[in-house]
């Protein structure tokens, strides 16, 4: 998969991508209590997109590596697609001869969400017509 086909939503998302970018650890609050993220801005031929390391993921990946994750998830923020890595994801390095998805030069692209806006009623229900020769 490469970051442009990235979809709010998805889920078990495996990619190749190169780290350029990497936030320091911090700790939030959630509906399950506090989790320590950390987050990335990753690259490949195709585009750029943020990435959020959840917990012991967190520590997973340097600045300028080139890694392959498996089973993650994507969301949304302000229209832009986020990648998400957490306990059950897989993040690996790839090997130098490996970096065929990445490039050079640094992609404009960033994978964005729109939603769609409803058109028309939100019950389009009629009355039926009677005849009033029929009665």
């Amino acid at each position: 998969m490469k970051l442009s086909q990235l979809k709010d939503g998805m889920h078990n998302v495996n990619i190749t991508v190169k780290v350029v970018d990497l936030s320091e650890p911090r700790t939030v609050k959630t509906k399950n209590g506090e989790a320590t993220i950390r987050e990335a801005t990753v690259e490949d031929d195709t585009g750029k997109a943020k990435l959020t390391l959840w917990g012991k993921q967190a520590e997973a990946v340097r600045k300028g590596s080139v890694i392959k994750i498996e089973n993650a998830w994507t969301t949304s923020f302000k229209g832009e697609v986020k990648l998400n890595v957490g306990d059950r994801s897989k993040i690996s390095q790839v090997e130098e001869g490996e970096e065929q998805q990445t490039q050079e030069e640094e992609p404009e692209e960033t994978p964005s969400y729109r939603k769609k806006q409803f058109k028309g009623r939100k019950h389009q229900y009629r009355r039926p017509r009677y005849d009033e020769d029929e009665e």
